[in-house]
């Protein structure tokens, strides 16, 4: 399909927008699909042109990530491995299984873990000991939140972030840096099975992506220098903004 060049422009800024603020909160696909298919590119193509620029804003993020130090790979390699047979899983059920009754589901659970957050100031402020063993949170939560993204995928790195806090004990920084490590897994997945099928925009794809490693990395700087004061507002804003669209997809 052919875009005219006079809109490369601002795909390299709605890619630099959207890995702004995946990096820092996810949900960078809120910013980027709207406008891929607003350009006309079929939704099979946009999703797939979306996924194929959205790993790069992950790679970058997650590099910066590691090398600030916020990234145990000790800690969540089993991680890493379950989130890519989960998503492996969740690819090809999904080809089998109506994901509209997640669709309903989803919006709830996500509300609910948002006022949760919301209303308590503290949670995700700094670190906390553990309520499970990482090596079983990883295993479960990476087999479940790597089935769910390869399935369905809206809302995940929230699930992810707000799991990590809340159960592994992690300040909002650490959560942020973790979930990216674990969305770069599955958007592997994904991007590979989109690819194989020929449904990627390569030159948009490109140009955003480019913006989207910019993107990333100035918001993971954020991330990185100012910690979790500087996440949690725009987390929950994010979400909120996730949770609106979900409701008006699923329940119009």
């Amino acid at each position: 399909m052919h875009l005219d060049p006079w809109l490369y422009p601002l795909l390299f800024a709605v890619g630099l927008l959207a890995g702004w603020v995946d990096s820092i909160a996810g949900g960078g696909g809120l910013v980027a699909l709207p406008v891929l298919l607003n350009l006309g590119l079929p939704v099979p193509l946009a999703l797939g042109t979306n996924k194929f620029q959205s790993t790069w804003g992950a790679l970058s993020a997650t590099w910066h990530y590691i090398r600030s130090g916020l990234v145990d790979f000790r800690e969540c390699r089993i991680g890493i491995a379950a989130t890519l047979g989960g998503a492996a899983l969740g690819a090809l059920a999904v080809q089998q299984i109506d994901s509209h009754r997640l669709g309903l589901v989803v919006p709830w659970l996500l509300a609910g873990l948002l006022l949760y957050t919301a209303f308590r100031p503290n949670v995700g402020a700094q670190d906390h000991p553990p309520r499970l063993a990482p090596r079983w949170f990883y295993l479960g939560f990476g087999l479940g939140f790597g089935f769910y993204d390869g399935f369905f995928g809206p809302g995940v790195g929230s699930f992810w972030a707000l799991s990590l806090i809340l159960l592994l004990g992690q300040n909002f920084a650490r959560a942020t840096a973790h979930t990216k490590v674990m969305n770069l897994t599955s958007n592997v997945v994904s991007l590979a099975l989109f690819a194989s099928a020929g449904l990627v925009h390569y030159g948009a794809g490109l140009v955003m992506g480019i913006g989207q490693v910019v993107g990333a990395r100035l918001g993971a700087r954020r991330v990185v220098k100012h910690g979790a004061k500087f996440v949690r507002p725009v987390f929950l804003t994010v979400v909120t903004l996730i949770l609106l669209r979900l409701i008006w997809l699923n329940y119009r």
